[in-house]
C-alpha cells in the first residue's frame, strides 16, 4: 500500500511559480496549491487593504528595524569575524538572523503583485551582506561566527553542540531556505537560492544519523517544512531526506522534552503538546514529509493530532497555545480566556497545518479550520495600518493584566523578540497562495477574495476573477474571463458555519436555533446536489463569461463552548461569517462589559462602520448590566451592547475586552 500511496503522490508534477518555468519537481500532496504567483488579490478589498498595509507599512517598518536593531550589523560582523566581539552583549537572541530572511520573504511576495525596482535592488543589496556572512563551506549563522571562541550564550562551544536546547542554527536554516525559495518564485533570481542552497548542503552533510555527523534534531522546528519545499523547488532528493530525518529522530537523541515535542517518537504522538508554535511547525512539516514519501504513519499520527487540537485545545478564535509558562498547549479543555496566550505566529503554523490537511484530504473542514484561525487569530496581531502588533491575543483583558511580551497590554511596534511581527511580514502577502487548489480537472474555490487568477487545470489554463466583500456579507461571484479548459469541475466551498457547524467538532455549538442556508447558481440557474466533502461540485462545459454566484445567509450567531471548557461555562459569544466579534469598553461606556448579562434570545442589528477601525460591521443589541453601589446594593439596568470584530479590538486604547460574555448569573 507504501508504494502505491507513493506512485500517486509523487505522480502529480507542478511548476513552483511563473519565474521558474523550467523547473519542474514532484509535489507530492493529491491536491495542488495554486502558487501565490497565480493569483493578484484586488485592491480596496479586506485582504487587498491588509496586503497593502504590509507592503507599504509592515515590510518597510521591518527592514528599518533590521537597519535600528542590529540585524545587519550583525552579518557584517560576521563577514569580519574577531576575538575581540562578545555576542551576547551585542545580539539579543540566537535567532535574530531570520528576522531578516523573513521579511525578504514577505517583500518578495509583494514583489509578484506590486513590481518595485528599487524594492527588489534593495533586497539584492540586503543579500549581499548576507552571503558575505557565509563560511566557506556553506554554514551560516551569525551568532557563532562572528567570534567561535565566545559565541552567543545559546549557541555552545561548537556547531550543533546546543541546537536541541536553544541554538536555533537549524531554526535559522529554515527561514533562510523558505525567503530563498519565496525570492527565487517571485524574481526568477537565484542569489537567494545559492546561498540557503550551500547551508542546507552543510546541514545535510553534518546533521544526521552517521558516525561523524551530529545526530540532533531542531530545537525549534520549521527546518522540516522547508527543506520539502527545497526538494519540491529542486527536486533534489537529499533535501527531503535530511527533512525525514529531522522527524524520525524525534524521541530518539539524548534530548527528549514535551516543551520541544521530542519526548518521543512523531508517529507516536497523539496529543498536541508543548510549544505551540514548534509544534504547529512540526506538524505542517510531518503533512509535507507524509506526502512526499508516502509515509502512512505519519498520516495517521498527524491526523491524531489535528482531532485533538480541533475537539479540545482550539480557541474559538483560532489560537492555540493556553498557556503563557512555555508558550505551550494546555491539557485537553483548559482554555482560559483572560490568561490566553494564543502566540500570533502559532496562529499562522495552524493556518499551516490546516493546508496541509487539506491538500492530503480533500475536505473543507480544514479550510474551515484555517479560515476561523486566518480572520480571527491571525490578523488580531496586526493592526489595521500594519504597524503596531500583539504577541500574545488574550479573548479577555481587563485593563490590567499585563499579557504581551514586553509586559504591556497595547500593541507595540516591535518587540526585543520580533518573530510575530517580522512572521507577519511573510505571512500577510502570501494569502494569495491559499485561495484555489487544483486536482486533476478539479479547482477548488477555498477562500473568498476579491481576485483575478490564471490557474493551470490538467495542463490548460483557467482565468477568473472572483468579486466579493466577504466578510462583510456572503455574496461571491466568480466570473471565467477566459479558459482553455473546456471541462473540469469547480469546487465551491460550502463553509462549516452556514452549515450549522461552527468548528468541526463539539467544542463550539451555535445555540440559538437558527436555521442558515446558502444557493449557488450558474448564469442565474440554481445548482443543487449533495456537498462532496463541504464542496458544491459545478460539472459543465465552461465558457468565456460564465458566473458562478454564491449566497450564504450571514446572520449573527451565538455560539456556546463545551461543557468541560470551564472558563466558557455560563458563557455565550457572538460571530457572524468567519468573524468572531467582542465587546470592547470604547463602544460601550455606559456600563462594566464584564458584568453585562444577555437577554435569553438576544436579537442583533447590523451596522455598516465605514469609519472605525478601518471600516467594520457592528453589532447591537439590548442586555442587562450589574451594577453596585457604595454600599454594597446590586441594581439591574437595561443596556444597548456594541460588538466589533475580534481582530479589531485595542485600536483605541487600553480598556476592558470580552469575547465570551456571560448569560446566566
Amino acid at each position: 500500500m507504501k508504494k502505491t500511496l507513493t506512485a500517486i503522490l509523487l505522480s502529480a508534477l507542478v511548476l513552483t511559480g511563473q519565474a521558474a518555468k523550467k523547473t519542474v519537481a514532484h509535489a507530492g500532496y493529491p491536491i495542488t496549491q495554486v502558487p501565490f504567483t497565480s493569483v493578484k488579490i484586488s485592491q480596496n478589498t479586506f485582504w487587498g487593504q491588509r496586503i497593502k498595509a504590509a507592503r507599504e507599512v509592515t515590510i518597510p517598518l521591518a527592514f528599518s528595524k533590521c537597519k535600528s536593531e542590529g540585524r545587519y550589523e550583525n552579518f557584517v560582523k560576521a563577514a569580519h569575524p574577531s576575538d575581540k566581539y562578545d555576542v551576547s552583549k551585542f545580539m539579543g537572541y540566537s535567532f535574530d538572523d531570520t528576522d531578516v530572511y523573513k521579511t525578504i520573504e514577505g517583500a518578495s511576495y509583494v514583489l509578484q503583485s506590486y513590481p518595485d525596482k528599487k524594492l527588489k535592488q534593495y533586497i539584492d543589496s540586503v543579500l549581499d551582506i548576507v552571503g558575505a556572512a557565509q563560511e566557506p563551506d556553506g554554514y551560516l549563522y551569525t551568532a557563532r561566527t562572528i567570534n567561535p571562541q565566545k559565541p552567543h550564550g545559546w549557541a555552545g562551544s561548537k556547531r550543533w553542540e546546543k541546537e536541541e536546547e536553544l541554538s536555533h542554527e537549524l531554526y535559522n536554516l529554515g527561514h533562510m531556505v523558505d525567503a530563498a525559495c519565496a525570492h527565487y518564485q517571485a524574481t526568477g533570481s537565484t542569489k537567494f537560492l545559492n546561498i540557503a542552497r550551500r547551508y542546507a548542503d552543510c546541514v545535510v552533510r553534518e546533521v544526521g544519523p552517521g558516525k561523524d555527523q551530529a545526530t540532533v534534531v531542531p530545537g525549534h522546528q520549521i527546518a522540516e517544512m522547508a527543506l520539502a519545499r527545497l526538494y519540491v523547488l529542486t527536486g533534489e532528493k537529499k533535501y527531503l531526506d535530511e527533512a525525514k530525518y529531522l522527524l524520525d529522530y524525534r524521541g530518539k537523541t539524548a534530548h527528549k522534552n514535551a516543551y520541544s515535542q521530542s519526548h518521543q517518537p512523531v508517529v507516536d504522538q497523539k496529543e498536541a503538546v508543548g510549544h505551540a508554535v514548534r509544534a504547529g511547525y512540526m506538524y505542517a512539516g510531518m503533512a509535507d514529509v507524509a506526502a512526499l514519501t508516502g509515509d502512512s504513519a505519519y498520516i495517521k499520527a498527524i491526523d491524531a493530532i489535528w482531532n485533538n487540537i480541533v475537539s479540545k485545545k482550539y480557541y474559538l478564535t483560532g489560537g492555540v497555545g493556553a498557556r503563557h509558562a512555555g508558550e505551550a498547549f494546555g491539557a485537553n479543555y483548559e482554555l482560559p480566556n483572560l490568561t490566553a496566550y494564543n502566540e500570533t505566529c502559532a496562529a499562522i503554523s495552524m493556518v499551516y497545518l490546516g493546508q496541509r490537511m487539506f491538500l492530503l484530504h480533500g475536505d473543507s473542514k480544514y479550510i474551515d479550520f484555517l479560515e476561523r484561525t486566518l480572520y480571527n487569530g491571525v490578523i488580531s496581531g496586526m493592526s489595521i495600518d500594519g504597524g503596531r502588533f500583539f504577541y500574545p491575543n488574550p479573548l479577555a483583558c481587563d485593563g490590567k493584566y499585563r499579557f504581551n511580551a514586553d509586559n504591556s497590554i497595547e500593541r507595540q511596534p516591535w518587540f526585543g523578540c520580533a518573530c510575530c511581527p517580522s512572521n507577519l511580514c511573510r505571512f500577510i502577502p502570501s494569502v494569495p497562495g491559499y485561495v484555489y487548489a487544483v486536482k486533476d480537472r478539479q479547482l477548488y474555490v477555498n477562500l473568498f477574495v476579491g481576485n483575478t487568477s490564471t490557474v493551470n487545470v490538467a495542463g490548460k489554463t483557467v482565468t477568473l476573477e472572483q468579486t466579493t466583500q466577504y466578510p462583510w456579507d456572503g455574496d461571491i461571484s466568480i466570473k471565467v474571463l477566459a479558459t482553455k479548459q473546456k471541462d473540469f469541475q469547480m469546487m465551491v466551498r460550502i463553509p462549516g458555519w452556514v452549515r450549522g457547524e461552527v468548528v468541526p467538532s463539539d467544542l463550539y455549538t451555535f445555540n440559538d436555533g437558527k436555521q442558515t442556508g446558502y444557493t449557488v447558481t450558474v448564469n442565474g440557474q440554481k445548482v443543487d446536489g449533495q456537498l462532496q466533502k463541504g464542496y458544491m461540485a459545478i460539472n459543465r462545459q465552461w465558457k468565456k463569461g460564465d458566473v458562478v454566484r454564491v449566497h450564504f445567509d450571514m446572520e449573527p450567531r451565538t455560539v456556546v463552548a463545551n461543557s468541560q471548557v470551564k472558563d466558557d461555562q455560563g458563557r455565550m459569544a457572538v460571530e457572524r461569517g468567519p468573524l468572531v466579534y467582542c465587546a470592547e469598553w470604547k463602544d460601550n461606556q455606559n456600563m462594566d462589559i464584564f458584568r453585562f448579562v444577555w437577554n435569553k434570545n438576544p436579537k442583533f442589528d447590523v451596522v455598516n462602520c465605514p469609519g472605525v477601525v478601518g471600516g467594520i460591521r457592528e453589532l447591537t443589541t439590548t442586555g442587562q448590566a450589574l451594577s453596585q453601589d457604595k454600599e454594597g446594593r446590586v441594581s439591574v439596568k437595561d443596556v444597548r451592547l456594541t460588538l466589533i470584530p475580534y481582530y479589531a479590538w485595542n485600536h483605541r486604547g487600553v480598556g476592558k475586552m470580552e469575547v465570551w460574555l456571560k448569560k446566566d448569573l
